[in-house]
């Protein structure tokens, strides 16, 4: 099983860029797929993006395409997030997840068995 962290969330201004971290164990992190969702206050978890095991096949969220980077040092057991161009429309609680067992590159929150406790990202207009 994956334990995650997740850190770098904060308050920024339109426009400005952001890039949140997810440290995660080492032992199965190899092979897992991780992702990226957001929830804000009264509105359901929403996916933002995921790469596979090896970053080499990524996938992400229209409304962040363009704008968000996906990256990951499996030497470091981190996978980053690169916000550029934040809107306030981005203004959520950050969370990563990883699913070690299959490795799938899903949008289904419930395909992930393993969750990081999120990171807070505000963005003021």
């Amino acid at each position: 099983q994956v334990q995650l962290v997740e850190s770098g969330g904060g308050l920024v201004q339109a426009g400005d860029s952001l890039r949140l971290s997810c440290a995660a164990s080492g032992r199965t992190f190899g092979s897992s797929s991780v992702a990226w969702f957001r929830q804000a206050p009264g509105k359901e978890r929403e996916f933002v993006t995921v790469c596979n095991k090896n970053g080499g096949i990524k996938y992400y969220a229209d409304s962040v395409k363009g704008r968000f980077t996906i990256s990951r040092d499996n030497a470091r057991n981190t996978v980053y997030l690169q916000m550029n161009s934040l809107k306030p429309e981005d203004t959520a609680l950050y969370y990563c997840a990883a699913d070690p067992t299959y490795g799938r590159t899903s949008r289904n929150p419930y395909d992930y068995s393993s969750w990081g406790q999120g990171t807070q990202v505000t963005v003021s207009s």
